[in-house]
């Protein structure tokens, strides 16, 4: 049962932590893409979707690349600032961050463009800041394709095994999610805890998956209709 606890609360902390990072970056980029127009804006999206639909394995060499003592953004933190991300639970936030982004990031996207612009050149008209038609009026209408958008993101963090293993591998009680407490449980034989470890994570997803469905921004328009 400490296994099972360890495993449920690092996993819950670094999907949580990973939501919150999209949360900020996926907003902020979905919002730039939607709203402003400049030379590769398209090539840009697509870039930023590819780890939807790219092997998370090959997410996790990526990475291993950038953030190892070798590469230069985790060579760089090592020799200024003694910080070594890799094998490490802020590691797995980064890896499960990266992997659970366009989940966000589309929404998001999506969410901007299908508010009424007319809405917000009538708050300018009436001398609302930028800042206070974004906050006022841009936002209340986006905010449900985007927490849509942030329960994916963390069920998909909560399940993410290939990048996590390799960037933060499976330490026990430091860097060993669910997902990989699972594949380690069914290494060693260990059925019941396996079984168990899959209902938690089960669960939880189909939860957050109903949660989003309602959410949706297509059904509460047919709702409204």
């Amino acid at each position: 049962m400490d296994q099972v606890a360890s495993a449920l609360t690092l996993s819950l902390k670094v999907a949580g932590l990973a939501t919150l990072v999209d949360l900020v970056l996926g907003v902020a980029v979905g919002y730039l893409l939607a709203r402003k127009r400049f030379p590769g804006r398209e090539l840009l999206d697509t870039v930023l979707t590819l780890p939807m639909v790219m092997p998370p394995t090959v997410l996790g060499y990526y990475l291993l690349v950038l953030l190892g003592r070798k590469g230069w953004l985790g060579g760089w933190l090592q020799d200024t600032f003694g910080i070594n991300l890799i094998f490490t639970w802020q590691g797995a936030v980064i890896a499960a961050s990266v992997v659970a982004f366009p989940l966000v990031f589309k929404p998001a996207r999506a969410a901007f463009e299908a508010v009424d612009g007319r809405l917000e050149q009538a708050a300018r008209v009436l001398g609302v800041s930028e800042w206070g038609v974004l906050w006022r009026v841009t936002l209340p209408l986006a905010w449900r394709g985007i927490l849509a958008g942030l329960l994916l993101a963390f069920a998909r963090a909560m399940g993410e095994f290939g990048a996590t293993l390799m960037v933060a591998g499976s330490i026990p009680d430091q860097t060993q999610t669910l997902s990989i407490a699972v594949y380690e449980a069914v290494q060693a034989g260990q059925d019941d805890v396996a079984n168990m470890l899959v209902l938690i994570i089960s669960v939880t997803c189909v939860a957050i998956l109903l949660a989003a469905g309602k959410l949706a921004p297509g059904r509460i328009a047919a709702r409204e209709g």
